[in-house]
């Protein structure tokens, strides 16, 4: 798959910029952003979904759901694959578009200290990107129930009701040693697939429907 260099580097330099920002703008209360609009029919199943179970939204029903402009957001990110950087630049594009305050931790070697840096800033989401960052995750976030975190192309083998993930045919990562849900296919992190991750994942935690694996065709 070919992707557009100068748009991947203009989108790099925003994600850089708004990563300078200090997390201390930030007060010390974490609020807790309501969404603005509704899903469409066919995005949340009846009945509910059990925890840990797959729910698959009809395409395009999450697109009436937004946060309210200033929804605190990290970014955590891990390695240099392309894949990470369009999943990267498709959550910088949705923060534009709906005026959510972005900030971004890169993991290093210590991913599980990288976590916490980001928990510490108190958003109101955290949204992982990399597959190094699966089983650091698994370990940290059954222990910070109250903080929302979204997992892109990947998923957490038990999750929590507190870790929402969103996945399609060619990524399914599920942690080191654990059978993928998907034959693996680095040609599917388009940057239309990515736009559609962001935005169905975050319609999900905004509408309560977490704990679950969003499955888009």
């Amino acid at each position: 798959m070919h992707h557009r260099p100068a748009i991947a580097t203009t989108l790099s330099v925003a994600v850089l910029l708004l990563s300078g920002c200090a997390a201390s703008d930030w007060d010390d209360a974490r609020p807790t952003t309501t969404a603005t609009g509704l899903p469409a029919a066919g995005f949340i199943p009846t009945p509910l979904p059990s925890p840990e179970g797959t729910v698959t939204p009809a395409s395009g029903s999450w697109a009436g759901v937004d946060p309210a402009p200033g929804y605190r957001v990290v970014l955590l990110t891990s390695g240099e694959e392309e894949r990470t950087a369009t999943l990267s630049a498709a959550v910088v594009e949705w923060a534009d578009a709906v005026s959510a305050d972005l900030r971004r931790v890169d993991a290093g070697e210590d991913a599980i200290r990288s976590i916490t840096e980001a928990m510490d800033m108190k958003p109101e989401l955290i949204v992982a990107a990399g597959d190094d960052l699966i089983d650091p995750l698994a370990i940290v976030t059954p222990n910070h129930l109250d903080i929302p975190f979204l997992v892109l192309g990947a998923e957490l083998a038990e999750p929590t009701a507190n870790v929402t993930a969103v996945e399609w045919s060619g990524a399914g990562f599920r942690g080191t040693g654990l059978g993928s849900t998907t034959q693996f296919d680095a040609a599917s992190f388009t940057p239309e697939r990515s736009a559609e991750a962001i935005r169905a994942g975050v319609a999900a935690v905004l509408t309560r429907m977490t704990g679950v694996v969003l499955w888009l065709h």
